[in-house]
């Protein structure tokens, strides 16, 4: 799974979309935020969490990290970053690539606020050097089983 099950996914889904492929690396937030001449905030970065026995995937703003207390009270449970190896292996992404689209395996997934203040935002789109542009709220009714907070600012 990469950049070409992203493409299938997006044109089911949202064949308005367009993928962004870049020559430069947009595998981290500041990478992402150079290439594509934005700032880091608008990187939508898709973090995979072991919560308990599940995982999640919670898609936030570049520049946010993720606020344990909130977590816990949202997802009723410690939260872990998945290691890279199983991040690929149930999303279909490589790590730097990681996105709600396309997933190998059906995740939950949730959109933080922190991405509501921006018009459009970039999460990445199964490779390190694609992304697409979309407007948060369009992300969250394609990919989102709804809303959360449960990140702070950077």
């Amino acid at each position: 799974m990469t950049v070409e099950t992203v493409r299938a996914w997006l044109a089911e889904h949202a064949p308005d979309l367009a993928l962004i492929e870049q020559a430069a690396s947009t595998a981290t937030v500041a990478e992402a935020a150079a290439t594509l001449g934005v700032e880091p905030g608008r990187i939508a970065k898709t973090l995979a969490l072991r919560v308990g026995e599940g995982v999640v995937l919670v898609v936030a703003r570049g520049d946010a990290r993720l606020d344990n207390p909130k977590i816990k009270a949202e997802f009723a449970g410690r939260a872990s970053m998945l290691g890279a190896e199983e991040a690929e292996v149930l999303t279909g992404h490589p790590v730097g690539g990681v996105c709600p689209f396309g997933l190998a395996t059906p995740l939950p997934v949730y959109c933080d606020v922190s991405i509501r203040g921006f018009a459009t935002v970039f999460p990445a789109a199964g490779s390190r050097t694609a992304a697409v542009e979309i407007a948060p709220e369009r992300l969250a009714a394609l990919v989102s089983r709804r809303w959360v907070d449960v990140c702070r600012p950077g």
